[in-house]
């Protein structure tokens, strides 16, 4: 339970006890649980329009947001999974293979928390190895070769940062994934569905379109690294989230990203199949877009996105 959010959530209980005690005992208590519900849309409506940055931070690190496999089992017909970087071995916090949205087929990626203490263990809570940014690589390869657009999901704190992952070329891996999103043919769409966290997010979000979900974070550093490199005192992550410019909304009026996918009311995680819906709408507005585009036309537009980023926004110091 999140702390701006423990009136809603007592209201919330309220309404299942209602409507347990209505189907146990076969009364009609429809008009109080409508009049209930909407004060519950209210108060939620209420709430979350006046989110602080750090608010949203919160948001996005739910457990019980929906996961990247809660969006590949949403949305795709088929899925062909490839494991391993046929270097190392196969790391569980990238997903990745064929797919079909649709009657699109493509390439999907995503990088998968877990939802219970055994899968979290399982995909490293989020963390990739350098195998598993080699596994993405291949899959580069594979759009490229097969002219598949690619989609990246996006759901990190940052790369794993284990001694492990330094000596077999955690740093290498990363740039050799932005090095390549610059090349291929294949159009790239990028979506932030929680935290995009450092370089470990940037390595799959160097892409033509870059979304992100409303109640998600992308940043260079979390709020709490941030806090204890400017001030010695990671206890100050709310003021650090307050200037680093890291929600959907700031992002977007500086123009790193190209636009935010609405949340369902009170966040994805209070309606995960309506927000899965959004995202799959979002994907196949962008594919269509994509093939209007020729490959010459798409390289250079996405190296020129990058290149020019931020030269609006030159701060005087």
């Amino acid at each position: 339970m999140l702390d701006f959010e423990k009136s809603v959530v007592s209201l919330e209980k309220q309404l299942l006890d209602l409507r347990a005690s209505a189907q146990l005992n076969d009364i009609n208590v429809a008009s109080i649980i409508s009049k209930l519900q909407e004060k519950i849309d209210k108060l939620l409506k209420q709430i979350y329009n006046k989110l602080t940055p750090w608010d949203i931070v919160q948001v996005a690190r739910l457990p019980e947001r929906p996961k990247f496999s809660d969006y590949l089992n949403g949305f795709c017909n088929e899925f062909i999974e490839l494991s391993g970087d046929r270097l190392f071995g196969d790391d569980r916090a990238i997903i990745g293979g064929f797919a079909t949205i649709d009657d699109k087929k493509c390439i999907i990626i995503g990088q998968e928390k877990g939802s219970d203490t055994e899968s979290r263990i399982e995909h490293n809570f989020g963390m990739p190895m350098p195998e598993g940014y080699r596994k993405v690589l291949r899959l580069f390869d594979l759009a490229d070769r097969f002219n598949l657009p690619v989609i990246n999901i996006i759901d990190t704190s940052g790369a794993y940062p284990g001694l492990e992952s330094e000596e077999r070329g955690q740093a290498e891996s990363i740039a050799r994934c932005i090095e390549k999103s610059f090349s291929i043919r294949s159009p790239i769409i990028s979506i932030v569905i929680g935290e995009g966290g450092s370089g470990g997010a940037v390595a799959m979000a160097t892409a033509d379109y870059v979304l992100m979900l409303e109640y998600s974070i992308y940043a260079v550093i979390s709020p709490e690294g941030c806090a204890s490199i400017l001030w010695k005192d990671d206890s100050k992550a709310s003021v650090a989230a307050a200037i680093q410019h890291i929600t959907a909304k700031q992002l977007f009026e500086l123009k790193v990203i190209d636009e935010i996918i609405k949340e369902p009311l009170g966040g994805a995680h209070r309606n995960k199949s309506l927000a899965i819906e959004s995202v799959k709408n979002a994907i196949i507005k962008y594919l269509n877009k994509a093939k209007l585009i020729t490959i010459t036309e798409r390289i250079k537009n996405r190296r020129k996105k990058f290149q020019t980023m931020g030269n609006d926004y030159i701060i005087n110091i």
